[in-house]
């Protein structure tokens, strides 16, 4: 049975899945400091900063999710801290 090997199927500009994924990560430091400086960040202002690239999008918001962070929702589409 044949199956699909993640590290060579390319996505948008023929980068592999890990490569996507780093770069999400290497892009939330600078989401981080924007949310701390303004409070939030919205989603459309993320999805502009990554180029429009979908996969790099949603590996960012769960990045920030994972890092503690309120992703919001489709009613809410912004990134904030969340309130204790």
């Amino acid at each position: 049975m044949e199956s699909c090997d993640r590290r060579t199927r390319a996505y948008k500009n023929g980068k592999t899945f890990d490569q996507c994924r780093e770069i999400a990560e290497s892009m939330n430091s600078d989401f981080i400091k924007q949310i701390n400086q303004k409070g939030k960040i919205l989603w459309s202002e993320i999805l502009d900063q990554v180029d429009h690239d979908e996969l790099i999008y949603k590996l960012t918001l769960k990045y920030l999710r994972k890092e503690g962070y309120d992703i919001g929702n489709y009613k809410i589409p912004e990134v904030k801290k969340f309130i204790e």
